[in-house]
């Protein structure tokens, strides 16, 4: 790719901003790994340090790289902290935010739906991988989820004995199948509790229950897994603080 910053052109941090995205979705930069120095890459592209800056800053916010004091800059990468801050918003009526526990129910390899293949952009009746698990807080079942994956590359979680799953999917995602999500849209609604939510819940069916659908999408916006979360709200509640 040719870098310029002729009048009319795609201003020169944000060309240095793809390529960056482009070592990210090739692989030539991997989760945890430091990347060269600002200097570094500013005499490698032949661009100022300040325009390199700005082109890491972005992507710094976007989660995508982590600066650590006195380290440098390494690529994201997903761990307790990172689910806890940027990809779960349920929290207790204190406004305690802690990751619950899990417990899957079953793993298995089915046809898709339609609403799985449309969330998932896939054709109808793809094979996808299906896994239910529940959710503790303090020992409570609190949150029914649905996990709806592509088999490809996950079809390996699909295969008999392979229940045993992390409470963390997106660190498996990424060190297993080297998979990264990167963002997710979320969708929320009021649902009454089915016969098998009240049954896996504790509850009476017809119970209030908030909805949580979420699409998570990798780098490039390829959406990547659908989550539907059914969760108890006398105990917590969905908090998303806007900056």
């Amino acid at each position: 790719m040719l870098l310029s910053n002729a009048k009319g052109s795609v201003p020169l941090y944000m060309q240095i901003k793809e390529l960056f995205v482009a070592k990210l979705r090739d692989g030539r930069w991997s989760p945890g790994d430091l990347i060269p120095s600002e200097i570094q890459l500013a005499q490698e592209l032949g661009v100022s340090q300040g325009t390199v800056r700005k082109a890491i800053t972005e992507l710094v916010e976007n989660n995508v790289l982590v600066r650590k004091q006195g380290r440098g800059t390494f690529v994201a990468n997903h761990d307790s902290q990172r689910a806890l801050f940027h990809f779960f918003h349920v929290v207790d009526n204190n406004g305690l935010k802690v990751l619950p526990d899990s417990t899957t129910l079953s793993c298995r390899r089915k046809r898709a739906t339609k609403l799985e293949s449309s969330k998932l952009n896939l054709p109808p009746g793809t094979s996808v991988v299906s896994i239910e698990r529940i959710r503790t807080f303090d020992g409570r079942p609190t949150m029914l989820e649905t996990v709806t994956l592509p088999s490809e590359p996950f079809a390996a979680l699909g295969r008999v004995g392979a229940c045993d799953l992390p409470n963390m999917l997106y660190e498996l995602y990424e060190k297993k199948f080297g998979v990264t999500v990167h963002s997710a849209e979320e969708q929320l609604r009021a649902v009454a509790a089915s016969d098998h939510d009240a049954e896996l819940l504790n509850l009476p069916t017809g119970t209030p229950l908030l909805e949580i659908e979420r699409v998570a999408l990798t780098l490039d916006e390829t959406p990547i897994e659908l989550r539907i979360s059914h969760c108890i709200t006398d105990n917590h509640h969905y908090q998303n603080t806007i900056f």
